[in-house]
């Protein structure tokens, strides 16, 4: 039963996904505001096609550009922020490389750091300025990888320097902390030991753990928005350490099952 359902799954994922996709491209073409939404239209669909059953606390900044900050455990995590709120991703440039999976970030409007130059960090950063200044919502990952989602590793804070872009009112571009974490599996609590189960990291091959994932079934997800900060009040390094507890403390109420 289980491996039908992940049969089942995957081809509604793959017919959902080919049907979208021209959809994105020409309203990106077209340069419609629709561009912006469509994919979390999109990825709510797919989160409910997938079983990612997933609890907002919160609310996301809306009406002005905003910069994102996340903890990340695993594949997942595009669907299940995409599907929370409409956003682009800051993500490695590896995955506009992937088969698949790299066309859709490209159509997410996705923005890729080359991670083996040091001057691409530059480069990166005053294209996220722009797109915060045109008013995108942009999530970036500054643990820098993916790992067990039972904690949250250090926050580097080189893109945050993005967010000293001023807006039209001569104040600093917002960054929003974001906790995720997997607390359930089909409807029960989560433990230690069955996160694995969905936390891709380290040298896990993706489709293998994307099976499996499918297999074990049904995901509870806590998503919470926590309150903006801002460099108008600290410079770029207390931000992101600031950003790190935050996340971190909302993760482990999480998983502790306090919110």
């Amino acid at each position: 039963m289980a491996r039908l359902r992940a049969v089942f799954i995957i081809v509604g994922f793959l017919v959902i996904t080919l049907l979208g996709m021209p959809v994105q491209w020409l309203l990106i073409k077209l340069r419609s505001p629709t561009a912006r939404t469509f994919p979390w239209r999109y990825h709510r669909l797919v989160a409910a096609l997938f079983g990612i059953h997933i609890t907002v606390i919160g609310k996301p900044v809306t009406g002005e550009g905003v910069l994102m900050v996340a903890n990340h455990t695993s594949w997942a995590d595009i669907i299940i922020f995409s599907a929370a709120t409409p956003l682009s991703f800051v993500s490695k440039a590896e995955v506009a490389r992937w088969p698949l999976f790299g066309s859709l970030a490209r159509l997410q409007r996705s923005v890729f750091v080359e991670r083996t130059r040091r001057s691409a960090t530059g480069e990166t950063r005053d294209v996220i300025r722009e797109r915060l200044l045109a008013g995108d919502t942009l999530l970036l990952f500054p643990e820098g990888t993916s790992h067990d989602g039972n904690t949250v590793l250090p926050f580097k804070s080189a893109l945050l320097g993005a967010a000293e872009a001023r807006l039209a009112g001569g104040q600093h571009v917002k960054v929003q902390p974001v906790s995720t974490a997997f607390t359930g599996l089909h409807g029960l609590p989560m433990g230690r030991e069955n996160r694995p189960l969905f936390a891709w990291y380290g040298d896990m091959e993706m489709v293998p753990h994307l099976w499996e994932a499918l297999l074990a079934g049904p995901l509870d997800v806590v998503v919470q928005f926590h309150e903006p900060l801002s460099l108008d009040v600290m410079d770029r390094k207390t931000l992101a350490a600031r950003a790190e507890q935050i996340v971190r403390n909302g993760q482990a109420q999480a998983l502790a099952g306090r919110i």
